[in-house]
């Protein structure tokens, strides 16, 4: 991926950190050290923040496909671990208190009947008490083709490496759980086939609408929400403590996937859009309604079979997500009913 654009002193100083060598960033890693607490002490929100949800952005890219022009070894830096731990801390607190103020009150796994089942009836139930805003809907009925382009980039920051945050979980997991995770991720990826995997897919609905289907494209056009969705994903995922929380994620997260899969396609549709810009829809639209069970039971249910403790932090993962997609889509609606765009920048050139 490119390296974005600054959006403020920290994503700056994290850039030119690792744009530079290892062996001579001694001073720089402990400026930026300093520099870090300072500006979160001037952020009401770290969410919404784009200068620090960049920043925390490009470090975690590092342990995914890296950025152009920038060392693998940087990868592992004390320093820059430092940096991302220090960002970390205040990012995980507003992500439990959104999750609280979002779902306030999370009903108990039932007593009767195996714990796994009661585990999946609780997540299940969250799912359906989701009452925020409806982009699906929206789309399906309402949404212009620019519109639907606006969304593919949005949404690309993480579909186009789908599957990779939670798979970190994998080897951070055992028995039913991680055979679960194995069982998902393998129809994530495919099984087997290259142009089968659901990040392809995207990559091919993205092409069908014009759009640049290279990873990370549009860094620069999201904003900080849209970041923050995806480094809460590599926050569970890259912390073995968190191992619940991407449990929990990626529950809720097939739990609500099938329907609205159904209507973006219906929106791509009645645009007269053909099977390359619907086919990544229609595909999750099946293998989503067989991914929550498995999910939900076997993979969350199956966790806290094994470690009862996990539950608060797999509950906690799964309404952290809904309260980050409640945001990102009131931000999206709020501007389209305006007749704004939702991006930081404006739309590109259809190619």
């Amino acid at each position: 991926m490119h390296i974005p654009g600054q959006r403020g002193p920290i994503s700056a100083a994290v850039t030119e950190i690792l744009t530079g060598q290892p062996a001579e960033s001694g001073e720089a890693l402990t400026a930026l050290q300093a520099l870090v607490p300072a500006q979160l002490t001037k952020t009401e929100d770290i969410i919404e923040d784009d200068d620090l949800q960049l920043a925390l952005f490009c470090l975690y890219e590092l342990h995914y496909g890296g950025l152009d022009g920038v060392e693998d070894s940087w990868e592992w830096n004390p320093g820059l671990i430092a940096v991302r731990q220090l960002l970390e801390q205040p990012f995980e607190q507003e992500l439990r208190a959104a999750a609280t103020a979002a779902v306030p009150e999370v009903p108990p796994v039932p007593a009767a009947g195996p714990v796994s089942d009661g585990v999946a009836t609780v997540l299940f139930a969250l799912a359906a008490a989701d009452t925020g805003p409806s982009l699906s809907r929206y789309i399906a009925k309402e949404a212009t083709p620019g519109q639907l382009r606006e969304f593919l980039i949005q949404k690309s920051i993480y579909q186009l490496k789908e599957a990779d945050p939670h798979t970190w979980a994998i080897p951070r997991l055992t028995g039913r759980a991680k055979a679960a995770l194995v069982e998902i991720q393998a129809d994530e990826y495919g099984g087997g086939r290259a142009d089968r995997m659901h990040s392809a897919l995207f990559a091919s609905t993205m092409r069908a609408m014009g759009l640049d289907d290279q990873y990370g494209s549009y860094v620069d056009a999201v904003p900080a929400i849209a970041l923050a969705s995806v480094n809460m994903m590599s926050l569970f995922g890259l912390n073995r403590r968190l191992r619940g929380a991407i449990a929990g994620h990626l529950a809720i997260y097939e739990m609500t996937s099938s329907r609205p899969n159904q209507l973006y396609g219906n929106g791509f549709r009645r645009h007269h859009f053909d099977t390359a810009a619907t086919a990544y829809f229609d595909e999750h639209v099946e293998a989503d309604a067989v991914h929550e069970q498995i999910a939900g039971r076997d993979l969350a249910g199956g966790l806290v079979e094994a470690e009862p403790g996990m539950l608060p932090d797999i509950l906690f993962g799964a309404t952290a997500a809904i309260a980050l997609d409640t945001r990102l889509t009131q931000r999206i609606l709020d501007a389209w009913e305006n007749e704004r765009s939702s991006l930081r920048s404006s739309l590109p050139a259809a190619a």
